[in-house]
């Protein structure tokens, strides 16, 4: 009789319920004016979303030197428009 696999599910069913519950509060927040913080506390929860993605479902650690460094010129590309984004918005 062969022996069963034990898989450990709990970080993935936490990290999907991190997911769930930070959606829920992007969508409570969407609906509250905070002024100027409302797109940067949108940004900051999806950041911290993709975070979790990469790390936990994506394995990124495990992936090679050079998909490693397109992740990183993407992120540069991100904060690059994050920044003009919010220089642009600044002026309004």
């Amino acid at each position: 009789m062969s022996k069963p696999i034990h898989s450990n599910y709990l970080p993935y069913l936490l990290v999907w319920f991190a997911l769930i519950v930070l959606t829920g509060i992007t969508v409570t927040f969407a609906g509250i004016n905070f002024g100027k913080y409302t797109v940067l506390t949108a940004l900051v929860i999806a950041s911290i979303k993709a975070y979790l993605v990469l790390s936990i479902f994506m394995n990124i650690k495990r992936e090679d030197k050079v998909f490693k460094i397109f992740i990183g010129i993407s992120l540069l590309f991100l904060i690059i428009s994050f920044a003009l984004l919010f220089s642009d918005y600044s002026f309004v």
